[in-house]
């Protein structure tokens, strides 16, 4: 009777196939990957305990856990095939996000690579926009109320997550009155606000 234990055991996510749309390249060195497509190039090194096949017959790659990896092995495929999965589709098709600024006198503006926004501080709040996000701002008109909105655009999901986090983290929405920067239309309960004893 075989040993269960010697046994390859694969990750529900990781051993799903990953198709390669038309248009988009792939160069597999070692565990070096790159892809490439009409939205740019990106490439990543991915975990040893994991092995990147690209079957050329059906253009599509498969992650495996490599022999002997254990749990490491099940664990990386899954977080492999997905980053996998994201690069392909950041070079296929891109990824966007966009960020509305709520409060009175908040705006923002772009010039070049820096993005300044004035959010209700004490100062303005500058940031220099990563070469791989794209960025443009545009005034929207909700209920008759005008806010800014900031457009951001990559072929990497990872730093256009990032990026968003930092620029809400300037300015977090606050449960009272709903000031703050908002992420991807994000809704904000707001609270009763405290009242005056009597």
């Amino acid at each position: 009777m075989m040993d269960p234990s010697s046994e390859t055991k694969h990750s529900r996510v990781g051993k799903k196939i990953l198709e390669i749309p038309k248009g988009v390249e792939i160069k597999i060195d070692e565990n070096t990957v790159q892809v490439k497509g009409p939205k740019g190039e990106l490439s990543r090194s991915f975990p040893a305990a994991v092995e990147i096949l690209h079957q050329q017959e059906s253009n599509s790659i498969r992650v495996v856990p490599r022999e002997k990896s254990g749990k490491q092995g099940r664990l990386y495929q899954g977080l492999s095939r997905a980053l996998l999965g994201n690069m392909v589709q950041g070079v296929a098709e891109g990824y966007k996000s966009f960020l509305d600024l709520h409060g009175v006198g908040y705006r923002a503006d772009i010039k070049g690579r820096d993005l300044t926004m004035a959010l209700g501080l004490s100062h303005t709040v500058q940031l220099k926009l990563p070469e791989n996000v794209s960025a443009k701002v545009e005034t929207i008109d909700e209920a008759g109320i005008k806010r800014p909105r900031i457009w951001l655009e990559s072929n990497d999901k990872e730093s256009l997550g990032q990026l968003s986090s930092r620029i809400r983290s300037f300015r977090p929405p606050e449960p009272y009155k709903g000031k703050g920067v908002r992420v991807n239309g994000e809704r904000i309960r707001e609270k009763a606000g405290k009242s005056g004893g009597k």
